[in-house]
């Protein structure tokens, strides 16, 4: 008999027959307040109505036209509906499956268009875990452990965690400049470097926002270098961070390529790229495509998903109860010396836990996990020591529910830290 890989390691105990809005429920029909949204995808919520309803429609009419082959209506509609959303500029798109994939077609067009080998990516930061993208990715050792050797070309700087380096976040974020332009003297010269890639926030290194200034700061070091600024917006693209795209929050900063997956079908497996026409027509012949990119039924309910992100507000909404959030588990945190920082954006809230002399305690953020899930509520952890417990409700999350969650978390920290 299969069985699945004994590594896939699951992260409650929840084993899922249906999905609701920002509830899950068991086979006894218990619900459980989702706030891990399948890691940041079903922005939409568990099963929207008018996503179902478009994804049942276009299974009935045609469910694969691959798109280097043929064209079909709902690939085309969505792409024209990006138009309205994707930043200035960015004008045209190439879809892919996941994440991962489209990070590496960013870094595959970015080598094609500068004739440079080296991506400079920043510690902490998550980009997928297929051989190239593990080789960008920093957020822990278990994402490239014995991998290797992993792609060539990848150069790590250091984010501006002015938690982690007991700094003020304007201090930390001088130091991952200077340390930048270090790093163009001594490890990769600017002549060398295709692009600087980076997280508006990390996501599994922490849900570490990017401070004021630091994303202004590549900006302009990739415009005096001629280098290109690549964005991963994977999970903070479609309104997660109270914006619909991370890096909105960081004034005039523009991406030369940004990458989208996570929220952007609503759990349908689609991802993309976009960059300005000029730029991507520089990709060479032959170098994107791929079987399922683009399917028609992903992108059906990618078009349902701009429709109700639209239609309901979602983005404003993530912000306004990412700002509940945040000051409830801020709240909570007061009474409780083991929770070291709570920070977030959005709709993407950190609570991370430390001993005494601020040392990592992941032992003291798994047991409020698990008591959280104990409670009804799901969460999951992320950071290099896997001390920091996440949440990330779906965008459809109202005042009620978040406080709710507030309410079992409050229990679950007291519990944990008895």
């Amino acid at each position: 008999m299969a069985q699945l890989s004994p590594q896939l390691k699951q992260a409650t105990p929840v084993r899922a027959v249906r999905g609701a809005g920002v509830y899950l429920y068991d086979a006894e029909d218990r619900p459980y307040l989702d706030f891990t949204s399948g890691i940041g995808v079903v922005n939409t919520g568990h099963c929207h109505p008018r996503v179902v309803e478009a994804a049942q429609r276009q299974v009935g009419k045609l469910i694969h036209g691959q798109y280097t082959t043929v064209l079909h209506e709902p690939l085309l509609e969505l792409t024209e509906r990006l138009g309205d959303v994707l930043p200035a500029g960015l004008d045209s798109v190439f879809y892919l499956n996941s994440g991962s994939e489209a990070v590496e077609a960013s870094v595959r067009l970015a080598r094609h268009v500068t004739g440079r080998q080296n991506i400079v990516v920043f510690q902490g930061g998550f980009h997928g875990r297929t051989m190239g993208a593990a080789a960008l990715t920093t957020a822990g050792t278990k994402f490239r452990a014995g991998l290797g050797p992993l792609m060539p070309g990848a150069v790590v700087s250091p984010y501006p965690f002015a938690y982690r380096y007991g700094w003020s976040e304007e201090q930390a974020v001088e130091f991952a400049l200077r340390e930048l332009d270090h790093l163009f003297r001594t490890v990769s010269a600017p002549a060398d470097t295709a692009a600087l890639m980076v997280e508006p926030v990390l996501g599994e290194g922490g849900y570490v926002p990017a401070p004021a200034g630091f994303l202004a700061g590549l900006r302009e070091r990739a415009d005096e270098h001629g280098i290109l600024l690549i964005l991963d917006e994977v999970q903070t693209g479609f309104g997660r961070t109270g914006r619909f795209w991370g890096h909105e929050h960081h004034g005039g900063v523009r991406p030369d390529i940004l990458v989208t997956a996570k929220g952007l079908a609503s759990g349908f497996p689609l991802s993309a790229i976009a960059a300005p026409t000029g730029l991507m027509s520089q990709a060479w012949p032959g170098s994107q495509g791929g079987t399922y990119g683009g399917n028609a039924v992903a992108c059906a309910a990618a078009i349902a998903t701009l429709e109700v992100i639209r239609s309901e507000a979602l983005v404003e909404n993530a912000g306004e109860m990412g700002r509940r959030l945040l000051e409830g588990t801020r709240k909570i945190a007061v009474d409780h010396a083991t929770i070291g920082d709570v920070r977030g954006l959005g709709l993407m809230i950190g609570v991370e836990f430390t001993g005494a002399d601020g040392e990592p305690r992941p032992d003291l953020a798994q047991r409020a996990h698990q008591e959280a899930a104990d409670r009804g509520l799901l969460l999951l952890t992320c950071g290099a020591h896997g001390n920091t417990v996440r949440m990330i409700p779906p965008l459809v999350v109202n005042a009620e529910q978040v406080d709710d969650a507030l309410g079992r978390w409050e229990e679950a920290v007291r519990a944990a830290t008895a």
